[in-house]
Order: C-alpha cells, then structure tokens, then sequence
C-alpha cells in the first residue's frame, strides 16, 4: 500500500528529549524551542559555533581567536583563526586525557567472522605507535598519504597517525580499480600509500596489495608502501626496497607521540568525488572546521551520546568506506563525541539479506545509518529477514546519498522501525564536508522529508533568477553563507572551485540538487538538478517518477532518464528491476507506464519502459544515471571509477 508522504509520521516522545544533546545545548543557552535555535544558528552563526565548541569541549591547543574570517571572500572563508588543534587530540587523547581511556573506541566485525574491539586507551597507543613508524619513514607536515584500505581498525588508526604527524589522509575506495587508485594517489602527490595484503567481499578475497601495486607503478611519488596483514596470504607480491609490513613497522616503534599542533585550517583530508569528465575532485578539509562541523552533526543530529560510569553509550554503524565522506563522518564525529563506532568489512546483505539486522543485534546497535537503495533492496527482499532479531536497542536511523521513495521510508520506519525510531534523513556532499539539511531528533518527521536546514546552514531554494521560490515549488538548493566544514577550495585547482560551486548565483554556494519546502516547512530533495528531465517544458526530477514505479509491489528499484525526443524535446525512459516473484512482462510493462501516466500526467508518459536485471550504482548506492543515459545513446559514459557493479551496463545493452 502507498502511504501518504505528507502527514507527520514521527513526534519525539520524552526519552528523545530528556538527556538529548540539543536539549542540553537548548538549556544551557536558555532557549525553549528547538526552531528558536535553528533560527539562531542560521542568523548568528559565529555565536553558534563557539557555543558549539563549548557545549562538545572540543579542545584547541592554543584559543582560536576569531570564529570565522571572509575578508578574501565567502568563497575562502577560514575558521577558528589563530587556533591551533590536531584531529587525532581531539578524537582520541582527549579521552585519555580524561581517564576514560577504558571506553571502548572501536569495534570490528569482519566477513569472516573476525571481531576485535579497542578502547580508547589502546587506540592511542595503537596511533601512537603508527605515527612513529611513518616519521620513520619520512613522512612529514604537508605530505600526502594514501589510505586504501577496507574498514578494519587499522583505517581508522591510521588516519589519525597521518592526523598526529600533521601529513594529509588521502582516503580511498577500497573497491576501485587500480587506474582510479592510481589517479588519486598522483592528484594528491601521495608519498606512502597504506593498504592490506587482501580484504573480504561477499564470500572471496580482493587482491588490495596487488592493486596498490599497479597503481603506484604509475605514481612516481609514492616512495612506500605499508602493508596490513589482513588474511595472511603467504603470496602476496612485494618489493622488499619499497614494501613494509605494518606490524614490523610498528614493531620496536614507541607508543607516545605528542601531536603535532597545527593551524585550524591546515589539510587534514583530501576527500575526492568523482567528475563527469574523469577528473576527480580533491576537497581539501582541514583540522578545525571540518572536525567541529562533523562533531556538533553526530552530537546533534543523530544524538550520539557517551557513556559514563555504568553507562553503555551509543553504538554508531554507518556501512560504508573510508573512501566516502560518510566514513569520517562515522569514525570522526562519533570520537569526538566519546562514542563507539563500529566496522564492517563486507556487505550488509550477506551471505543472507538478514546480515545487517543480524549484526545490529548481536553487537547492539543504537544508531544505523544506511542508504534508500540499501533498505529498497532489503524491503524486496521480504519482512521475514527482519523478523525474529531483537533490534531494541536501535533507537535511530540515519540515510544519505539520494531521495527517498515512500514505500521504502514507510517499510524502514514501520516494519523495521515499529514506528518509534526517527529516521534523520540527511543531506550534503564531499564537498560539503557534512550536511545542508537534517532531521533534528526534537522536531516532528515526515516521509522521505530532510526536516529543514542543518544548524548553521543558511540554505535556500532559489528560481533560475536567483529569488527564493514560493512555498512547494521546485527551485535550486543554495547555501547563501559559508561554515566550518566547507571545502577549502579543490586540491591544486582554485579556480575549478570557484567555477563548479560559486559561478551559478552571485554570493552562493550552489549544489546542483533541486529542492522543495512544502506548505509546513519540510523540507524535500528532488534529485540532482543535471539529473532533471525537461518534458515539453515541464521539468521533474526523476526521483518522482521512480517513486511511483517503485510503488508498485513488483518493482524492486527503478532509473529514469531523459532521452533526446524530436517532439518533447526529453521523453521519459524507464529502467526497472523487478522482484524475485514478478514475471517481466507485456502486460506489466504496460501497467508500469500507466501508473506513471496516472500519478504524473499523460506529459510524462514513458516512451519506453525496459527491465533489466541491475542498475549501475556505486559503492554508496547511488544509481549513476548518467551511466545510464550514456548507455542508452551509445556514448562513452566517461569516469566509472567509483561504480561497484561495471557489469550492469552490459545488462542495460542486453535488454529490450
């Protein structure tokens, strides 16, 4: 059954407000009502993030001295100047500092079964230990180190060992081929390159080291390569003048290492995204803004909270890679906070579709993150996955990555949910270094909605003429001021920057996602406005018009895209991938087009409808429907580095 999207589907009882983070903050400034604060924020921006700073105790070896500098423009704004911090300082000594150094830190559950758990204690020492042996080998303030590894500890130790040395984590997708690899690793002018000899995928192993190996070979200024021992493969290929394994490294390697104490705004992260045109994009994050931009999300959004005494505190787990932004989003935001993270190496959904329901109550899960094409390929799945787990101690959801369709939300909510659980439906980018818009767990839910903006966040939906659009239309999303955790420009290419993100209006950050604010405030997303199809005039995101087959009980996820049409300019074109149970037939091609027709309007009518047996996405799940569209017209579809499932394309070629 569709449910209807606009009613209000989730309040906060009293248990999301008592003892809740943005209650504290709320009190703390003698504020009654959370929209109050929003406002606040959003007006008063360098008042909040001191209060910021102040309310999460994040430490700054020396006092920053002003909030935030735009005198070279919103575009080069800089934050918390004269502040000196380290990244690692604050995610990790901090605590050890504070005797609470028992506290668990990470845990990690591998494809294999393997399980590990670190305190914050033995983290340290673990950082410490790392951090020395990369001094050893050369690495220094200001170089660049490759981090290409899988979500083991190990990810995690070392990028706050690249934090502590001052050097820049260049974080990468485990599941890239080596070209991909190897033209991030020459863009950042990578040193060393830190990888594992193999890693666990959906039931075999993937040959990382071999990978590294290609990549570099193309990366002159790679002068080492680290190697974890992730399952001991006795053939892994090395170079014994280049190679060194991690535990040798770290062997007879001290465990303290005094952090080094660097400006606000010096790189810590090269976060890269990829382009149409197979250039990536570098986004340079830095030790001060993004560490407190991604720390006042995790506090406030998702309301991690630490434990304290008898206390467990909260469980975060975010299926993703280090080489997605959500990856230090997870381990970043949820160590500044004091709280526990949790890995995983493999895929939710396997060896059986119930694997992430199974983990998330065999370690106890309170906060899960996920994606709208996970939880689609789970509700097709069937309830009976979720059935029989005991997940009561999930208390909230968390997605990203692209809009939601209502049978999707409503199945999370409801079947997995029991209609208690919020689902804090955020949104933002690489780039962004964090999010626009969010949910706060103390406001009213509805389906598929982003609630509105992100605290801080002076975001607006503006016409092609750059007004704000009246309430319930469709407009360009903007940001009319710049925050903390905002890209300090594209790696080695200022003026790219400018051109991709403050060339389309005057004064704004645009992001290339259409928006709407409903008649209550809600706010929703639309889909990427290169995305949008241009019917006779008329232009809709494609996320509508998937919403409405993948309504249909036998579609399991859908993409759509506009195609050259002589009469309409674009015509609507449809690639479905049916359930396990559904037959693709004439008779349910037809049906398919007629519900569109009959939710949308005849203008919107599919030219052609076709089923295929996957979609081309990448590891985050997003459907590249530019792959798609490519595909369809027989042109090159440029830069696939980041698509997890190549092979589908050849399945869009196959069908009729």
């Amino acid at each position: 059954m569709q449910r209807q999207r606009f009613e209000v589907a989730w309040s906060p009882a009293p248990e999301y407000v008592q003892g809740s983070n943005l209650q504290r903050l709320l009190d703390r400034h003698g504020i009654a009502a959370f929209e109050d604060l929003r406002a606040r924020s959003i007006e008063e921006p360098e008042w909040f993030w001191a209060a910021v700073v102040d309310d999460l105790g994040i430490p700054f070896h020396d006092p920053y001295e002003h909030v935030v500098d735009t005198s070279a423009g919103l575009a080069w704004a800089t934050w918390f100047v004269g502040g000196t911090l380290n990244v690692a300082d604050v995610c990790v000594d901090r605590w050890v500092r504070e005797r609470r150094g028992d506290a668990p830190a990470v845990r990690w559950v591998g494809e294999d079964g393997s399980a590990v758990t670190l305190s914050y204690a033995q983290l340290a020492r673990e950082v410490n230990r790392l951090a020395n042996g990369l001094a050893g080998l050369g690495v220094e303030p200001g170089d660049a180190v490759g981090v290409l590894l899988p979500m083991v500890p190990e990810a995690v130790t070392a990028v706050y060992a690249i934090a502590k040395l001052g050097a820049i984590c260049v974080p990468i997708f485990s599941g890239f081929a080596a070209p991909a690899v190897a033209v991030r690793l020459r863009d950042a002018g990578a040193k060393v390159v830190i990888t594992a000899d193999r890693t666990w995928r959906r039931g075999r192993t993937v040959p990382l080291k071999s990978i590294a190996d290609h990549a570099v070979a193309a990366c002159p200024a790679v002068q080492r390569i680290v190697v974890v021992r992730r399952t001991g493969d006795p053939d892994v290929p090395s170079d014994e003048t280049r190679d060194v394994w991690l535990d040798d490294l770290v062997a007879t390697a001290s465990d303290h290492r005094e952090p080094a104490w660097v400006p606000s705004e010096h790189p810590f992260l090269l976060a890269y995204s990829s382009g149409t045109t197979g250039e990536p994009k570098g986004a340079v994050h830095v030790h001060g803004g993004f560490t407190v931009k991604i720390a006042e999300e995790v506090a406030y959004q998702v309301d991690l909270r630490s434990g304290h005494g008898d206390r467990r505190g909260d469980l975060l787990w975010w299926p993703t890679d280090m080489g997605w932004i959500m990856g230090p989003w997870e381990v970043i935001g949820g160590h500044a906070n004091g709280g526990t993270v949790l890995l995983f190496e493999g895929a939710p959904n396997h060896p059986r579709p119930d694997r992430i329901w199974e983990v998330c109550a065999e370690e106890r899960v309170t906060i899960l993150g996920c994606s709208p094409t996970l939880i689609r390929a789970l509700q097709a799945d069937g309830d009976d996955w979720v059935a029989g787990h005991d997940l009561s101690a999930l208390r909230i959801f968390a997605s990203s990555g692209e809009p939601w369709n209502p049978s999707p939300w409503w199945w999370l909510f409801e079947t997995v949910g029991g209609r208690q659980r919020p689902i804090i439906n955020l949104s933002g980018g690489t780039e962004v270094g964090a999010c626009f818009l969010s949910p706060h767990p103390l406001e009213p839910i509805k389906p598929t909605s982003l609630g509105g903006p992100a605290l801080g966040m002076a975001v607006d939906v503006i016409g092609a003429d750059g007004a704000p659009v009246p309430r319930g239309q469709v407009g360009e999303l903007v940001c009319r001021r710049p925050w903390p955790g905002m890209t300090r420009g594209l790696w080695r290419a200022p003026d790219r920057y400018l051109q991709t993100y403050w060339s389309r209006f005057e004064g704004m950050w645009w992001h290339g996602d259409f928006a709407s604010v409903d008649e209550d405030g809600f706010w929703y997303l639309h889909g990427r406005s290169d995305d949008t199809l241009n019917v006779a005039g008329k232009r809709i995101g494609p996320a509508e018009i998937e919403s409405v087959l993948v309504g249909h009980d036998a579609v399991r996820e859908a993409a759509v895209v506009g195609l050259p049409d002589d009469v309409k300019g674009e015509a609507v074109v449809c690639l479905v991938m049916l359930t396990p149970a559904a037959e693709p037939t004439e008779r349910l091609r037809l049906e398919l087009s007629e519900a569109v027709t009959a939710a949308l309007g005849k203008a919107f009518t599919p030219r052609e409808l076709r089923f295929v047996t996957d979609l081309p996405r990448t590891r985050s799940a997003k459907i590249i429907r530019r792959a798609v569209r490519a595909v369809l017209q027989g042109h090159d579809p440029g830069d696939l580095a980041t698509m997890e499932n190549p092979e589908a394309l050849d399945a869009i070629r196959a069908a009729s």
